[in-house]
């Protein structure tokens, strides 16, 4: 029992170091440091010299921002506190993403809703152009009123999605047995459009007298390996980067009760149960 309680003691300040350092760093790296505006330069605004964006999007357009340089491996991180009031057919979306035919992609979309209903948080993962790998969550606080920490953890062995800190999926590198797991140099990427799929099937359209949407950002320091190749730089799954150490391999104890919690109260879509879709489960669902 002791042993039990000392590991838990461990962990426990392991993400308490962590989470202060990614709070440090934050407040000193401003937004043109690590990114660059890509697309609607009007509708993107600049808050407290850099340490915060807001993008808009109104009927003209939207408006989104990307890294500089890509990677290929790390802990991606971003404060995000999304459109508030009517925001159906809204999709606010933070995600990396690669170049080229076959791409691969890691996906944070938050389908708006009509006004007093809850956000739907998406994520999906592409892998040499396959995707369709959607699992959908309710979250446990409203991202409208105030900021929350996202974060994708990439490694050769697992990738991670969490909200303020807590797992709510994992997709594994089972390519040793057939499943595709990205391997191309990525681009952290984040935009403000107009999602008409998003609420309801496509069936709730978006509420224009509510315009402008806004979205706003902070966080924009990068813990990443930097890979500009297509593929990604063989150094990135060096376990000299953190992130690549054999503890970051499988989720401990806590974050795995965490996950097991998330699956069992808030997920209400995973592509991995819909025999609709997929009569035959999917070959990474089975593992």
């Amino acid at each position: 029992m002791s042993s039990l309680i000392f590991i838990f003691l461990v962990v426990l300040v392991l993400h308490v170091v962590l989470a202060r350092e990614i709070r440090r760093n934050e407040e000193i790296i401003s937004f043109d440091q690590n990114y660059k505006v890509t697309w609607g330069d009007n509708h993107v605004m600049s808050i407290n010299q850099g340490k915060e964006i807001q993008l808009t999007m109104d009927y003209s357009s939207g408006s989104g921002f990307a890294s500089k340089i890509t990677y290929g491996s790390g802990l991606f991180h971003m404060r995000i506190k999304v459109p508030g009031r009517d925001s159906a057919g809204v999709v606010t979306a933070y995600y990396l993403n690669s170049q080229g035919n076959s791409h691969d992609e890691l996906d944070f979309e938050f389908l708006g809703n009509r006004e007093g209903k809850p956000y739907t948080l998406q994520t999906n993962v592409y892998a040499n152009g396959e995707g369709s790998r959607e699992q959908r969550i309710n979250l446990w606080f409203d991202p409208t009123t105030d900021f929350h920490d996202y974060k994708i953890l990439w490694n050769p062995h697992q990738i991670v999605f969490y909200v303020d800190n807590i797992p709510i999926r994992v997709y594994k590198n089972n390519s040793n047995i057939g499943v595709g797991y990205p391997t191309k140099s990525m681009q952290i990427i984040a935009s403000l459009w107009n999602g008409d799929w998003a609420t309801d099937g496509g069936q709730t359209k978006i509420n224009w007298t509510y315009a402008p949407f806004k979205a706003n950002f902070q966080g924009f320091d990068v813990s990443g390996c930097q890979s500009q190749s297509l593929n990604i730089d063989q150094n990135c799954v060096s376990n000299s980067y953190w992130w690549n150490d054999k503890k970051y391999w499988q989720l401990d104890l806590i974050a795995q009760k965490q996950y097991e919690n998330v699956k069992q109260k808030y997920m209400n879509y995973d592509y991995c149960k819909d025999r609709q879709r997929y009569p035959i489960a999917p070959l990474e669902c089975l593992h």
